[in-house]
């Protein structure tokens, strides 16, 4: 579960980034984040990381309480939250199967664990033959798929996309969007696009942010500019 109550964030020259924002995403629910560039998807997205700590207010992300204090739990908070970058953030030196694994050597599972859940995870993104390739030698995307795979291994409960088509051609783009569509089984996604045909073709629940304020949930999907 993802949960924001009253949160502002106020930068150190006044400037506010988020104003009085509430909503809750209950567990094993798909929403999307839309708004234009500079609305505040992105502080939204950092906030649910433990990147950015709201001014006033509180988020709360499965069992952790995120306030104004200081948060001392963001690494086992990110234990928990897989995220799917634009530019897919790979390891260019580093093999697929490293970089889907690097996260679980990281939190210490046994090799014949990791061994186990990345090939299942090549499996899900439809990938099975190339986790001793190299990124070079993967298109764009399947780099995106190799992202993905990285995102939900390790039992991470949520998965953060931050425009994670932005990048890729129209056909690549749904045959992404059928992988986030298979996992919304069994993960909570929180999904920021500017892109109105993905929102309007698979319909999930819309949060709409503009100039920092939440200004439409529509709980049955579908987003006009």
């Amino acid at each position: 579960m993802i949960s924001f109550k009253d949160v502002s964030v106020k930068y150190p020259l006044g400037n506010i980034a988020l104003h009085n924002i509430n909503f809750t995403l209950e567990a094993g629910t798909f929403s999307y984040l839309v708004g234009p560039s500079g609305a505040g998807k992105t502080t939204i997205l950092r906030l649910i990381l433990g990147e950015l700590l709201p001014s006033s207010g509180t988020v709360k992300v499965d069992s952790f309480q995120i306030g104004n204090k200081k948060f001392k739990d963001t690494a086992k908070l990110r234990q928990v939250i897989g995220v799917v970058f634009q530019d897919f953030k790979i390891l260019a030196e580093k093999n697929i199967f490293e970089n889907i694994a690097v996260g679980m050597y990281i939190k210490g599972f046994n090799k014949a664990h990791i061994q186990q859940e990345v090939i299942e995870a090549l499996e899900v993104v439809g990938l099975p033959q190339k986790a001793h390739l190299f990124p070079a030698q993967l298109s764009a995307g399947e780099l995106q798929r190799v992202a993905i795979a990285r995102a939900i291994v390790g039992n991470r409960k949520i998965i953060l996309a931050d425009e994670p088509t932005g990048n890729l051609d129209p056909k690549t783009t749904w045959e992404i969007m059928k992988i986030f569509k298979n996992l919304e089984k069994e993960k909570t996604i929180l999904f920021a696009t500017h892109n109105t045909d993905i929102v309007n073709s698979m319909k999930r629940r819309v949060l709409v942010i503009s100039d920092g304020q939440i200004t439409k949930d529509k709980k049955k999907g579908g987003y006009e500019l």
